[in-house]
């Protein structure tokens, strides 16, 4: 296709990022070239406009950075197969080999070899973006294309609280920014007991509550396990899911958590954090699992039958809607919690 557009810019290994003319990708022949229609802010990509340790030891640059899109298919590659020109897609941002173990046995979301969209390869944070024609998600026309962009936001909301048994269970979703709104509404959907949200943002915990959870917990002003401890008679919350990637509130997590239950952990700390390792999680008999990013494709298929179904809204967990041009004010509403999901119509 070739020619310039316009797309927001990592350019510096620092805080911030810049808004300027760059080459439109060019086409690969396993490649799609999409034209992007609408993207959403993830918290990673919060972690990358404020250039913490994590994106420091992780992200490349220069490079478009964001990686939550739907578009429409412009142009493809010779070997692309699959997808046509005109399709309403989104893509899995996870770029992975194919040939490992772990993706040779169902678990390429942890391939070693993963290229990550708009972390480690160009992203959509602009006018077009290159997708490999493998990871292209095909979503009904009728779908608005700020819902579709949330899909990979809420892949991971789904790998979470489907990672094990959620059905009647009672659930504490620690840390209700947009991720964890986003499984409040995945924990109802799929028949949870009693839904416990915590969070230290007072809006985002009314968020919660408006979203479907039973109970806000502000963890400023009450030690999170003693709240949930005392709601559920001493017992523990069954499931946890630990969506702040704050050590103390992990900590706080694993002890609230009940014997046998689940803890699963999607939130990137920053630091090592230190647990009581004997008493809250090998005495409890605690399943801990890892997330991280969505089960390729399972996520996908199962969040697809939700939104089909029409068992998920999610229109009200999007609360800003900006230019691409206004991402400075975007980037601060995302750093200071006041806000659900902010999409850029493109």
């Amino acid at each position: 296709m070739g020619g310039t557009m316009v797309g927001l810019v990592k350019e510096q290994r620092g805080p911030g990022a810049v808004l300027k003319e760059v080459p439109v990708p060019i086409c690969g022949e396993d490649e799609v070239l999409v034209k992007i229609k609408a993207t959403s802010i993830c918290g990673t990509d919060v972690h990358i406009y404020k250039w913490d340790a994590w994106a420091d030891q992780t992200v490349l640059t220069p490079n478009v950075f964001g990686h939550e899109f739907a578009g429409i298919v412009v142009e493809t590659g010779a070997r692309a197969t699959g997808v046509k020109i005109g399709d309403h897609v989104s893509a899995e941002g996870h770029i992975v080999c194919g040939i490992c173990k772990a993706c040779r046995t169902g678990n390429a979301h942890v391939c070693p070899n993963t290229k990550s969209f708009g972390i480690t390869a160009p992203g959509c944070f602009a006018e077009y973006a290159v997708v490999k024609a493998s990871n292209i998600i095909h979503n009904d026309a009728t779908l608005p294309f700020e819902i579709a962009c949330l899909q990979d936001p809420l892949g991971n909301a789904v790998q979470t609280v489907l990672s094990g048994d959620i059905v009647g269970k009672s659930v504490a979703i620690i840390g209700v920014g947009p991720i964890g709104l986003l499984a409040i509404k995945v924990a109802r959907a799929c028949g949870a007991g009693t839904i416990y949200a915590v969070d230290i943002n007072a809006n985002r915990l009314q968020m919660a509550m408006d979203m479907g959870a039973d109970h806000g917990i502000h963890a400023l002003e009450t030690r999170t396990s003693e709240a949930l401890l005392a709601l559920t008679d001493g017992e523990g919350v069954e499931v946890v899911l630990e969506m702040s990637g704050s050590p103390q509130a992990i900590a706080e997590g694993f002890q609230a958590a009940a014997k046998a239950g689940r803890v699963s952990l999607l939130g990137i700390p920053t630091r090592e954090v230190s647990l009581d390792v004997t008493n809250h999680i090998i005495f409890k008999g605690l399943r801990v699992e890892g997330i991280t990013g969505r089960k390729m494709y399972d996520s996908w298929y199962q969040m697809k039958g939700l939104l089909n179904q029409k068992r998920i809204d999610l229109a009200s967990v999007i609360t800003h809607r900006f230019t691409l041009d206004h991402y400075e004010e975007a980037f601060r509403l995302m750093a200071e919690g006041q806000c659900g999901k902010i999409v850029f119509n493109h």
